[in-house]
């Protein structure tokens, strides 16, 4: 059976199909948002979601409306993204490099749940959540210090009910938001920034020269939840491509990693990743 650029549609011949092209072979992984929907945190680009306009980088540091904006709609999100905890899908991928089948996980995610579920060699192309640093002095505070003092100075914002977004915050009225304090840096009080890459920015040269490094040395190079969209994570499977490394894709929808794929399935992360896991640990 050849498995050369097909797509397989969920079925119970997704694990074999799996199975066949990713047996015997060191996996780099690369993981997107879908793979984090299981745990509570929306996506960004699955069938039927309504498009969204996230901020940019140019905006977040040029702008202080725009950064009212952000801040005001972090703090009222940032408590249910960080109660989020790994799914199954998480776990198994820290199973699986504890059994040695993973040579690094890349993740386009900022939630660290793949700290959380135990994996330890992980890139994060996008940074973290749960980090602030300051534009001006470079300093780092923790986002659960930061949500203290917007708290505080903020006593009236509802943090109860509003609906996460795939960014960790939430939609608000515009007065909700004209009437925000934004909180400064303790050390020097200049401007504060979550420790992330928003669109527009740049991941460091150092980061991608890591995560380059997981998929140079793997036999597989296996995207979980990622439409591939933006060119962070696309540069990964046009590099395991380039090298002949085999690319193998889970996720709804097309991506656009598919034409280099040489194996695509939709089907469910939460029931796959965990099926693999043990599938290929007993090969």
């Amino acid at each position: 059976m050849s498995f050369s650029r097909e797509s397989v549609n969920a079925s119970p011949d997704d694990l074999a199909a799996l199975v066949a092209v990713l047996r015997g072979k060191r996996l780099a992984v690369l993981t997107g948002a879908g793979l984090s929907t299981d745990s509570g945190i929306p996506d960004y680009r699955s069938p039927g979601r309504p498009p969204r306009n996230p901020i940019q980088h140019r905006q977040f540091v040029t702008d202080a409306v725009w950064r009212q904006r952000y801040w005001a709609r972090s703090t009222v999100g940032w408590e249910r993204f960080r109660e989020a905890r790994p799914n199954v899908a998480h776990l198994a991928l820290a199973r699986m490099e504890a059994a040695g089948l993973v040579t690094g996980l890349v993740t386009q995610n900022v939630d660290r749940l793949h700290h959380a579920a135990g994996s330890r060699r992980v890139v994060e192309l996008h940074g973290a959540l749960a980090e602030v640093r300051c534009l001006d002095c470079e300093s780092f505070e923790s986002r659960d210090a930061l949500q203290f003092r917007l708290r505080a100075l903020n006593p009236d914002v509802d943090v109860e009910d509003a609906a996460l977004r795939p960014d960790g915050d939430a939609e608000l009225y515009s007065q909700q938001i004209a009437d925000f304090r934004v909180a400064a840096c303790v050390g020097c009080g200049g401007v504060l920034m979550p420790n992330v890459v928003f669109f527009g920015g740049n991941v460091a040269r150092p980061i991608v020269d890591e995560a380059m490094g997981y998929v140079d040395l793997s036999g597989a190079l296996l995207v979980l939840g990622s439409s591939l969209t933006v060119f962070s994570g696309y540069r990964f499977v046009l590099r395991a491509a380039e090298r002949g490394i085999p690319v193998v894709i889970v996720n709804r929808g097309e991506t656009r990693g598919d034409p280099q794929a040489t194996l695509k399935v939709e089907a469910p992360l939460a029931e796959v990743v965990p099926m693999l896991a043990d599938a290929l640990a007993f090969e």
